[in-house]
């Protein structure tokens, strides 16, 4: 696919945040009849008995893998697949237990799945987290020869009164960033339009995607955080409206940090600010709301 100058954007390239949107809530009813809670949150919660919950949260890689693949870096979106997955699970206050992952493909490769799990593995050790197992599947006729997919659950346990879900925020908050590594998974059908058969810098286009988990337990260390948004499709601000209150809406300075390189890069090719603000992290890959931020947070906005 090529795009236009005037159309170097995540629809033309063909995906719709706003498609994405509509299914959350037009699958909302159908869950929420089963007893659940929290629909469309970073991770779903089960009540385990009366004192805890477990955390779920699924996500997969998505078509990085496909650049992960050209530049012989597949153990990188094993890293990407934990790292997500385990985020996701971080925004409840939950401690991550364990990961199941689910590789599929045309016609499986050995080194391929093998850089793939322990890249995985790798963060999971990091983590504290038990990779447990997970489902290898061959699926001619479904994938396209020579690409694959590579998805995972991860399930994390909380004490009820630990639990982190935003209700608590409000007016006058303030936002506190954790720097990205760069794009992390989402993205990258945009991207891989940009780049199209050209070489690229894989070290910068294809980091991967930062654990948050330490810098979260160090900042409840030192504060009460009212709430986490891992910013995944969306953006920053798309990811922050998942777990704030009606009536409360955050406002970020834009110019309170520096952002890695790949984002002037993808300015350079095109991608317009604003269309760079609704997809991508921009160099803050999660967020915290706080009544009042330590001194050595980087405060990138508040709540009005």
């Amino acid at each position: 696919m090529v795009l236009t100058e005037d159309a170097r954007t995540y629809e033309a390239a063909g995906v719709s945040l706003a498609t994405a949107s509509a299914v959350v809530e037009r699958l909302r009813a159908a869950v929420e009849s089963t007893g659940a809670k929290g629909f469309g949150h970073f991770a779903g919660l089960f009540p385990l008995d009366e004192r805890r919950f477990l955390a779920a949260s699924t996500d997969g890689v998505g078509s990085k893998l496909m650049l992960q693949r050209r530049a012989d870096r597949l153990r990188w979106g094993g890293m990407d697949l934990a790292a997500h997955c385990i985020n996701d699970v971080l925004c409840t206050g939950a401690t991550p237990l364990f990961l199941l992952d689910y590789v599929a493909a045309a016609h499986i490769e050995l080194d391929q799945v093998a850089d793939l799990v322990e890249g995985a593995a790798e963060v999971c050790r990091a983590a504290g987290c038990m990779l447990i197992g997970g489902e290898t599947a061959e699926l001619p006729g479904v994938y396209r020869d020579d690409e694959l997919d590579f998805a995972g659950t991860c399930i994390g346990i909380v004490d009820r009164d630990d639990v982190i879900d935003g209700s608590r925020c409000a007016r006058g908050d303030v936002i506190v960033g954790f720097p990205s590594s760069g794009l992390h998974t989402n993205g990258y059908t945009l991207v891989r339009a940009l780049i199209g058969d050209d070489d690229f810098d894989a070290d910068m286009v294809l980091a991967p995607h930062r654990l948050y988990l330490d810098d979260v337990r160090a900042l409840r260390a030192q504060a009460d955080i009212k709430a986490l948004a891992h910013v995944t499709g969306g953006g920053i601000l798309g990811n922050l409206s998942r777990v704030l209150p009606e009536g409360v809406e955050p406002r970020i300075d834009w110019d309170a940090w520096e952002r890695p390189a790949v984002f002037h890069w993808l300015a350079d090719l095109g991608v317009d600010e604003e269309e760079a603000r609704k997809v991508f992290n921009l160099g803050i890959g999660m967020c915290a709301i706080l009544s009042q931020a330590p001194a050595s947070a980087l405060v990138i906005g508040a709540l009005e």
